[in-house]
């Protein structure tokens, strides 16, 4: 698939695709979703080794992706339909009764790009570390990549995870943080403190990169160093810098949109502020 588009146009159309597609379901996580789709249009549209159309849920030969955050399935939907591996007229089942696109993603029906059920906060960097050490077991040089929410962190088991990939040098695999700072009920300074996530992370043993996460230069230094990294014995953490319901007035730096779907009205108002640049499902 050859890619015409910059970063700007595919996550403005992004935007548009989680704002549209939480509307008509009625339910959904937007907040969260918008402030991943910088990082994951780069991720997706440039950084990883990966053939849509030659998809396998086993990620043999290619690059893999685990969404942790399982609640902000809406830009994964986006970003996967728009990168090819599915039509994008889909989009307009999501959490439709029978459909592909559940609310949070699943295996069972095979959706294309999925490679993992989520949706339990805390357990997919796990998973993604089984893929990374599966790699390393059968010779393969690609990468493993997982996204975390920063309120996922103050699950016990990231840290138990966090651990295990440094005992078993899991030094291909990527993980990313969504460092937005809010979560359902509040920031996550008021709900439990993440303290210095910097300094954590450092302090378990992993490569640690801050980045601004809406910030495409930033984004990409990011993954270069990263990949510079790689195979050195660590395993690597990218924490960006984000904002919850990025690319939205009205949305943006609030917990009140973590898993609250816009009306018709705020919907429009939202896509007002987002040019349509692929074209809309």
């Amino acid at each position: 698939m050859a890619i015409s588009y910059t970063f700007e146009q595919i996550a403005s159309q992004v935007r548009r695709d989680i704002l549209r597609m939480v509307t008509n379901a009625a339910s959904g996580h937007p907040g969260g979703s918008m402030s991943s789709t910088d990082i994951l249009t780069v991720l997706f549209f440039k950084e990883m080794n990966i053939v849509p159309e030659k998809w396998e849920r086993n990620g043999k030969g290619s690059d893999m992706f685990f969404l942790s955050a399982g609640h902000i399935s809406p830009v994964l939907y986006s970003i996967l339909a728009r990168r090819g591996y599915f039509p994008v007229s889909e989009l307009s089942t999501f959490r439709a009764f029978g459909s592909r696109l559940q609310g949070h993603p699943s295996i069972e029906r095979g959706l294309p790009g999925v490679n993992q059920a989520a949706g339990s906060l805390g357990q997919g960097l796990s998973v993604a570390i089984g893929a990374a050490l599966g790699k390393k077991l059968n010779n393969d040089q690609n990468t493993v990549y997982v996204l975390i929410g920063d309120g996922e962190s103050e699950e016990g088991q990231i840290w138990e995870a966090a651990a295990s990939a440094v005992h078993h040098k899991a030094d291909n695999i990527i993980a990313m943080t969504d460092w937005n700072k809010q979560q359902i009920d509040g920031t996550t300074e008021q709900v439990q403190s993440l303290g210095d996530l910097h300094a954590k992370w450092s302090a378990f043993g992993w490569e640690t990169i801050v980045a601004d996460g809406h910030d495409f230069s930033s984004i990409a230094e990011a993954f270069g160093k990263a990949k510079e990294l790689k195979g050195n014995g660590k395993p690597i953490m990218i924490l960006f810098r984000t904002e919850m319901g990025h690319g939205v007035d009205f949305m943006a730096g609030t917990c009140k949109w973590h898993g609250k779907n816009p009306s018709q009205e705020q919907c429009e108002q939202g896509l007002s502020q987002l040019k349509e640049t692929l074209g809309d499902y």
